[in-house]
C-alpha cells in the first residue's frame, strides 16, 4: 500500500465542515422566516452538529478529479439535507423511537410528531432546489444530477432500506439480506455523495466507476462499524441512543456475524477502498484518511 502523505483529519473535517455549515446556513430560510416554526425545526436538526462526513466526501470526490471544489458545494448541501431529512424521520415513534440524535433531543421530542414529520419532508425537497443551484461542467448535467439523488434517496435505495429494516424487526434475517439492507439504508447516500461531487469535478467514466466502487465499500464498512458501536459503545460517546439494534431485536452484522468477524469485514472492504484510489494520486488523500476513519471510528 502506498506511504499516505502527513495529513491531519481533525483538522480538514473542522475546516470543510465550517464551510459546509456556513453554506448551509445561507441556503435554508431563517427562523425568522414565516412560518417560523417550521424553519426552526429545519434548522435545528440541520445545523446540530456533527462531523459532515457526506458533504466532506462530496467536497473531496469533487477535489480528487481536479476540479473546483466551490461548484460541489449545493450538491454537498443538498446531500445533507437529505441526510438529516432521514435522521429526523428514523427518530420517529413509528420507526426507531430515538429521544437523542448528536447529543441533543431528537426533532419530535421539541417540535412535537407533526412539526417533525414536515421538517424532514421540507429539508429533502430543498434538496432538489440545492442540486438547481449547481453549476454543471461539461460531461454531466443538472438532469443527471437529479437523478442520481433521487435515485439513492428513493424507493430502490435509502426509503427500501429503512423498509427493509423494519420489516427485519423481531425477526432473523440472513446475512445477505442484512448486506443488502445496509447497501441501500447507509451506502446508498455515502456512493451518491461520492459520485455527485465526481461529477460537479467533471469526472471521466473510469474516475467515477473507481470512486463508486469506493463509496460502496466505504458505506457498507460504516455501517457495519456502526452496527459494532451500537453493540458495544456507550450514549454518551456515540451522541444518540445504544443498544437500539437489541431492543429491536434487529438482524446487524454485529448480530449476524459477531464484533470480531464484523471488524474484519469492514477491515477489507477499507482496503478494497484503498484499491480504487490509487490513480488519483494524491489528491485522494483525503478519502484515504476518511477511508481509514470510517475503520478506527468510536462515535
Amino acid at each position: 500500500m502506498r506511504k499516505t502523505p502527513r495529513f491531519h483529519l481533525n483538522n480538514y473535517l473542522s475546516r470543510v465542515g465550517s464551510q459546509v455549515n456556513a453554506a448551509l446556513d445561507r441556503f435554508i430560510p431563517d427562523e425568522t422566516v414565516e412560518p417560523p416554526t417550521i424553519h426552526k425545526a429545519m434548522r435545528y436538526s440541520l445545523l446540530a452538529g456533527g462531523k459532515r462526513i457526506r458533504p466532506v466526501l462530496c467536497l473531496a470526490a469533487c477535489d480528487a478529479v481536479g476540479g473546483k471544489t466551490a461548484n460541489a458545494m449545493p450538491l454537498a448541501c443538498a446531500v445533507e439535507c437529505i441526510h438529516t431529512y432521514s435522521l429526523i424521520h428514523d427518530d420517529l415513534p413509528c420507526m426507531d423511537d430515538d429521544d437523542l440524535r448528536r447529543g441533543k433531543p431528537t426533532n419530535h421530542k421539541v417540535f412535537g410528531e407533526g412539526i417533525a414529520v414536515l421538517a424532514g419532508d421540507a429539508l429533502l425537497t430543498q434538496a432538489f432546489e440545492l442540486v438547481a443551484l449547481a453549476k454543471p461542467p461539461r460531461r454531466h448535467d443538472i438532469a443527471t444530477m437529479v437523478r442520481e439523488l433521487a435515485f439513492a434517496a428513493g424507493s430502490l435505495r435509502l426509503i427500501a432500506g429503512q423498509v427493509q429494516d423494519l420489516e427485519n424487526e423481531n425477526r432473523r434475517a440472513s446475512l445477505d439480506e442484512v448486506r443488502t439492507t445496509h447497501m441501500n439504508k447507509t451506502a446508498a447516500l455515502i456512493t451518491a455523495s461520492i459520485r455527485l461531487g465526481a461529477m460537479a469535478g467533471n469526472a471521466t467514466a473510469p474516475q467515477l466507476g473507481r470512486l463508486t466502487k469506493y463509496g460502496q465499500d466505504l458505506g457498507l464498512a460504516f455501517q457495519i462499524i456502526d452496527d459494532v458501536l451500537d453493540a458495544t459503545s456507550t450514549k454518551e460517546a456515540m451522541g444518540k441512543s445504544v443498544r437500539a439494534d437489541q431492543k429491536h431485536q434487529k438482524s446487524t452484522y454485529a448480530s449476524a456475524l459477531g464484533v470480531d468477524k464484523s471488524r474484519a469485514l469492514a477491515a477489507r472492504l477499507i482496503a478494497d477502498a484503498h484499491k480504487q484510489l490509487v490513480i488519483f494520486g494524491d489528491r485522494a488523500t483525503p478519502l484515504r484518511v476518511i477511508a481509514d476513519f470510517f475503520l478506527t471510528r468510536k462515535h
